[in-house]
């Protein structure tokens, strides 16, 4: 049975404890936690804070199965930086919550942040390297934690560097650690120029995506969109896929709690469960 999370940011006008309250009562396996909610120096929790958080999810009786939307916070961060400076922040933000996602009981990270990957005109090159820099410190703390690193391929309108799930796959053989690996988020995905269950089918295969987000290419959650998730939702189950299957709107209508209801009823009746 494919398992599900909400990104917990769909309802981050809530008290933590209260977004975790209402995703086990609408029936989700997991939150996915977006680190910006929980501070503005995530990787620095204080001792307390990381307490009432594990106590939040157990009194709810739900799981915290990763990390997403990584260096939003705290501010100045960036992977393709040849600042030394920026460079040495990003990596110890990219390590404290690789610590972050192993101490709360995390399986995955799936870094997307569009904005701290842009690539300066003009030196492409030296961008790209220091990402690889980046990726490669990241596996190794993975690997020190027990968690999978995830690179997200995001659509070309957000970012030059790391469109598609043939390019994340190449950057995971690069880097060459089964911790970091590629994922696929629907909405991204659908501007590839392969189908979705076709990229499902090649890339779960051969072992490279680890994670995958639901959502449309409108931005809102899976079925309120054009996109349909049924032959989706057939090749994750026909491909062996075992990961976490993480619902990543970023419109929420007619509000969060009704779109993270919608969303998961609208899977199960494509054949999630």
């Amino acid at each position: 049975m494919l398992t599900v999370a909400l990104c917990n940011e769909v309802l981050r006008d809530l008290p933590f404890a209260a977004q975790c309250a209402q995703a086990a009562s609408l029936g989700y396996d997991a939150l996915e936690i977006a680190p910006f909610t929980l501070g503005d120096a995530p990787h620095r929790l204080s001792p307390d804070t990381l307490v009432q958080t594990r106590r939040a999810l157990t009194d709810a009786g739900i799981g915290m199965s990763g990390l997403h939307m990584l260096l939003l916070k705290p501010d100045g961060l960036s992977i393709t930086s040849t600042d030394n400076g920026v460079a040495r922040r990003t990596r110890e933000v990219g390590e404290g919550l690789i610590a972050l996602c192993a101490e709360l009981g995390g399986r995955y990270l799936v870094h997307g942040s569009a904005p701290q990957r842009e690539l300066v005109a003009g030196r492409d090159a030296e961008g790209r390297a220091a990402a690889m820099a980046y990726f490669d410190a990241m596996a190794r703390a993975a690997e020190r934690a027990g968690v999978i690193y995830c690179v997200e391929p995001l659509a070309p309108d957000l970012t030059r560097y790391l469109n598609t799930v043939a390019e994340g796959a190449q950057i995971a053989d690069t880097i060459g650690s089964p911790m970091l690996r590629t994922m696929l988020d629907c909405a991204h995905a659908s501007h590839e120029a392969r189908p979705i269950p076709d990229l499902i089918a090649d890339y779960v295969g051969s072992g490279h995506i680890a994670h995958i987000h639901a959502n449309d290419p409108n931005r809102r959650g899976p079925g309120q969109g054009a996109l349909d998730f049924k032959p989706i939702i057939a090749a994750i189950k026909a491909s062996g896929f075992d990961g976490m299957i993480g619902v990543e709107p970023f419109i929420y209508q007619p509000d969060g709690l009704t779109c993270a209801r919608d969303s998961l009823r609208y899977l199960r009746a494509c054949g999630l469960s």
